[in-house]
This record gives C-alpha cells, structure tokens and sequence, in this order.
C-alpha cells in the first residue's frame, strides 16, 4: 500500500505541471463536447500510462545507455513540438465550446500519439526517472508503484477534462482565441528548449 501512495504522489507530482498533454486535453476540454472531450483525455491516459510501463520496464535504460538515440529523440521531437505550437498561434480558427466540433477518432488517436510518445521531454525526463525508481524499490512492491503512477494519469485527465468542460461554457471566442496563442507559444518554448539540449549534446554551445 505504502509503494502505491508513493506511486500515486509521484505521479501526480508529475503529470501535473502543465505541459504538452495537459494542453492538449485542455484544449479539448474547451473545443469539443464533454463526452468528446473525455473521450480524448481517456485517449490520452491510454498513451500516458504506456509510455509510464515502457519507461517503467526498460526504455529508460536503453535511451540512457545510447547517446545516438538520445540525440534522435531530442532532435525529431523538439521539431514536432515547435511545429504544433506553431500552428496553435498562427490559427485564426477558434472552436466555440457550444458547438458540436466532429474530430475523427484516429486523428484523435494520432495527435494524442504525438504528444505523448513524441514527446521527448517524457521519454528521457520519465523513464529514466521511473527506471531509477523501479531499481530503489524493495523487491515485490514494483506493481503496487506502477499501478499507482498509473492511477494518477487516470485521476488527473479526467478531473481536468471536467472542470474545464464545467467551466468552458464562460469562455468566448476572444478568450479561446487568446488560451490557443498562449498555448502555441508555451508548446513552441517546449520544443525551443528541447533543439537547445540537442545542440548542447552535439557540442554547439
């Protein structure tokens, strides 16, 4: 019980920090329906705890080990990253919370691929993260961890995805318009940070 707790806090403690996810079903939460809307975070605390279990069961170890990859994955992810926030601040399309805004669910499905797995924030920062964790924890009491982390992705998804579809009625089409620039510009400094470490490791600066 003590190893799931200590999984559930951190796991809260690290999925909370807005970030690429969050916005993303933020943005959802806004936009679309609240069954769309839950649909999405649901989605999305799909790719969340696998990347956990993948990150929990060896892939830290491998991006750890392999500079190569490391490198990859700070070089593709920091474009894709700076690619969708982009597109959040040149957008002039705004999508007004009372109206029906019909996303297909493998686009759905793709885009919350992307700011998950693609994410390379999360691969390097979490695995290895929950890989030195998994190594700490006495023998036994490595699922109670997991499944607590686990936990946390599904408790902070879905409390978000309510309360903004709780709230999102409020927000007009000026102040959605303003959430998106603000998002384009908080996922744009994401990926800026992420091109800065990949030149770090090259030896640029």
């Amino acid at each position: 019980m003590l190893a799931y707790l200590q999984g559930l806090s951190l796991g809260l403690a690290y999925v909370a920090p807005i970030g690429v996810q969050n916005l993303f079903v933020i943005n959802a939460g806004l936009s679309l329906p609240r069954a769309a809307a839950y649909r999405t975070a649901l989605i999305v605390i799909f790719f969340d705890v696998t990347l956990a279990l993948a990150g929990f069961f060896g892939i830290g170890a491998l991006i750890e080990h392999s500079g190569l990859i490391r490198k990859g994955v700070l070089l593709a992810g920091s474009l894709v990253v700076m690619y969708m926030g982009l597109r959040l601040v040149l957008s002039r399309e705004v999508a007004s919370p009372a109206v029906n805004v019909d996303i297909p669910l493998m686009k759905t499905i793709g885009m919350a691929c992307v700011v998950t797995w693609f994410n390379p924030q999360a691969l390097i920062d979490g695995t290895m993260m929950l890989g030195a964790f998994r190594a700490s924890l006495p023998a036994g009491t490595d699922l109670f961890f997991i499944c607590g982390f686990a936990s946390a992705s599904v408790l902070w998804f879905l409390g978000i995805s309510t309360v903004i579809s709780l709230l999102g009625a409020r927000f007009n089409e000026k102040v959605l318009n303003i959430i998106n620039k603000v998002c384009g510009v908080v996922i744009i400094f994401y990926g800026c940070r992420l091109a800065w470490n990949f030149l770090r490791l090259l030896g640029v600066f």
